[in-house]
């Protein structure tokens, strides 16, 4: 299993090994001591759950209040998406940086993304399955969104791809407008988080 951090501190793409065979293949993108050793933290599982996608759907920017924030690994057992790492932090020295990888069933490939980090999607095919990991349980009262059309933050949806967005995330604020606000996490809160301090 390879960690590959990328170019938003604190997200990694993770390359486990596949195992084929006649019958197809088996792969595990997560096991806690790997993820241990390349993260220094523990992966605390509050919620597992998987989306279906239809092509061109576009999931996010979704990322929650923090203290208490939520990690999340992510994956894609069943078709392909686009994944999307945007920096939400205040403060942070990539504010409002992103970076993208392709996930799908063939490669078992995951993104892991701390506490703080946006995060979003776009299904390159139909029946698309994305499955994630969550050390927190899904919270209303803390979950937020950002305009994934934002065009301060220009992320590269494939322009081939008639785009289907919920209503949540169609109205959602721009980063600018989520910043005036005051509904973004500060880097300096995601750095006292309690797992940064053993």
């Amino acid at each position: 299993m390879v960690f590959s951090e990328l170019s938003v501190p604190g997200a990694y793409l993770i390359t486990p090994k596949v195992h084929r065979d006649e019958r197809g293949s088996f792969v595990a993108p997560y096991t806690a001591a790997a993820f241990a050793e390349a993260t220094g933290r523990e992966l605390p599982l509050g919620q597992g759950h998987f989306s279906t996608s239809r092509c061109g759907t576009i999931r996010g920017i979704h990322y929650a209040d923090v203290p208490s924030g939520q990690a999340k690994l992510v994956c894609c057992p069943g078709g392909a998406i686009r994944d999307f790492v945007v920096d939400l932090r205040l403060g942070s020295p990539t504010f409002g940086q992103w970076d993208s990888v392709r996930l799908d069933a063939a490669s078992g490939k995951a993104v892991y993304l701390e506490e703080g980090l946006g995060h979003a999607f776009v299904a390159l095919a139909d029946g698309t399955v994305t499955a994630y990991l969550n050390s927190t349980e899904y919270n209303p009262r803390v979950e937020h969104e950002v305009d994934p059309f934002d065009t301060a933050l220009g992320l590269d949806w494939p322009a081939d791809l008639p785009p289907l967005v919920s209503r949540r995330d169609r109205d959602a604020p721009s980063l600018a407008e989520a910043r005036r606000a005051g509904l973004l996490p500060t880097y300096r809160a995601c750095l006292a988080l309690p797992w940064r301090r053993r």
